[in-house]
């Protein structure tokens, strides 16, 4: 992607973080960002570095991981286009407390550290729109602490398959394709199962006749059926 033609302030401006701000707020935002790219398995950064800003996704995806001491992987979440990450990381003034890895080719935009805080320092109420951006990955962490802590292995997995369903919505829906954005061991970690497991449910799901899989994409039969499941 090249750089010279792509429209940072407007890239900005439909992020949750900068919406409602003004082109000059959002001009000033982006001449302290940086757009660069990262080929699949490139660090995005590494736990202990200073971290001197946080970044958005144009396109592809990152995992955030650790790595315990005896080497074994935790991913803590995959971040999609138009998704932030380490945005509290730069009010902490501590290095980098995980690992962020391009798990495709992928193009960031990283912004300063520097930026932000010069223009919280204009704008008290652009310190608003970063607080709600922090207020929302903690309720997706609470979330998942709540899932780890309450439920078994098999409504983790129903509940990542139906993650994106309203089920008000899906009432009069029967069946849904859902696309992996990573590859199985990857989004095992992220439910903090094994990959044996993780596979096991799949296909213990397939046999009850609930979905299909097809590498990736995993065909929900009846989204209905599959919430009543997970409930057992």
């Amino acid at each position: 992607m090249d750089a010279t033609f792509f429209d940072t302030p407007r890239f900005l401006a439909s992020s949750p973080l900068f919406s409602g701000l003004m082109p000059d707020e959002l001009t000033r935002i982006a001449k302290s960002s940086q757009l660069q790219s990262y080929a699949k398995g490139e660090n995005v950064f590494s736990i202990g570095e200073a971290c001197e800003a946080f970044h958005i996704v144009v396109n592809g995806q990152v995992k955030l991981f650790v790595v315990s001491p005896a080497g074994q992987e935790k991913v803590i979440e995959i971040i999609s286009p138009g998704q932030s990450f380490a945005e509290a990381l730069v009010f902490l003034n501590k290095p980098y407390i995980l690992s962020a890895q391009a798990l495709v080719d992928t193009v960031l935009v990283n912004v300063s550290k520097n930026g932000v805080f010069s223009e919280i320092e204009q704008d008290p109420h652009f310190a608003m729109h970063m607080l709600a951006g922090v207020s929302r990955r903690l309720h997706r962490l609470i979330q998942d602490v709540e899932a780890y802590a309450l439920q078994n292995g098999m409504q983790r997995l129903i509940g990542y398959l139906l993650r994106d369903v309203e089920m008000d919505a899906a009432r009069g829906q029967s069946t849904l394709t859902v696309s992996l954005p990573a590859s199985k061991a990857t989004i095992a970690s992220r439910l903090s199962l094994t990959p044996e497991y993780f596979s096991r449910v799949l296909h213990e799901l397939e046999a009850r006749q609930l979905i299909t899989i097809d590498r990736r994409e995993i065909r929900i039969l009846d989204v209905q059926k599959l919430v009543g499941y997970g409930a057992q």
